[in-house]
């Protein structure tokens, strides 16, 4: 097993809260929290943006990049939707865009309206920033999985990540990570997210092609380290 220190593996981190019912107070802890972590981001609701609006003067980040989600966590949401969520969220600070992809396209094998849904909002999200591409893994199939992957490199995508951790299906397993990381290569980062509680899973996770992680046990991972 490959051993990082918790310096190291805090840099693979997506520290997240995305609890329907989190509070402003608890969204500011959890910055606190990112910041004296050294973790690579936040991950947090949309309605918590700006930061500095909701959340007030503690929302200051420092070197940690701020993420948010899109279509979430069902993915039914139509692209002009989508779209909208993804400029509105650029626009009140976030570095990073998650968006759920709609699992009835994939499921039906639509790739032209899945690529214009990726595409849709790709083009709202102006780089640097980045654009990850969550495909509920535990709900596909083998050749589904390819065809996500493939739909986000396609559609200008930055990474592809497993899973909400909202999905009665599951959550990130080594299986899939390891299946995206072959399909995408090193064209796109692939994000662990969803059931990643310990240092063990993370380290398995990274193992197998991860290379960022996404995960709301930050601290008690990073202290069995």
């Amino acid at each position: 097993m490959k051993k990082l220190t918790a310096n190291e593996l805090a840099r693979y981190i997506d520290h997240t809260l995305l609890s329907p019912d989190a509070s402003a107070e608890q969204v500011s802890a959890l910055v606190a929290e990112a910041v004296e972590l050294s973790v690579f981001a936040i991950c947090v609701s949309p309605s918590m943006l700006p930061l500095t609006k909701k959340v007030g003067p503690s929302a200051d980040l420092g070197e940690v990049k701020l993420a948010t989600v899109v279509g979430f966590p069902s993915g039914k949401h139509s692209q002009k939707v989508k779209a909208l969520e993804a400029s509105q969220a650029v626009r009140r600070g976030a570095d990073e865009i998650d968006m759920v992809l709609d699992l009835g396209l994939i499921h039906q094998g639509d790739r032209d309206g899945l690529v214009r849904q990726v595409a849709a909002v790709r083009d709202v999200i102006p780089a640097p920033k980045l654009l990850k591409v969550i495909i509920e893994s535990a709900a596909l199939s083998d050749d589904e999985i390819k065809l996500a992957c493939q739909v986000s490199i396609d559609a200008g995508a930055d990474f592809v990540k497993t899973s909400t951790g909202f999905h009665p299906a599951g959550g990130a397993s080594v299986q899939a990570v390891e299946l995206m990381r072959a399909c995408v290569g090193d064209a796109l980062g692939v994000k662990a997210s969803g059931g990643i509680r310990d240092y063990a899973t993370a380290i398995a996770m990274i193992e197998a092609g991860a290379s960022r992680i996404g995960c709301s046990a930050s601290r008690a991972i990073l202290a069995s380290c």
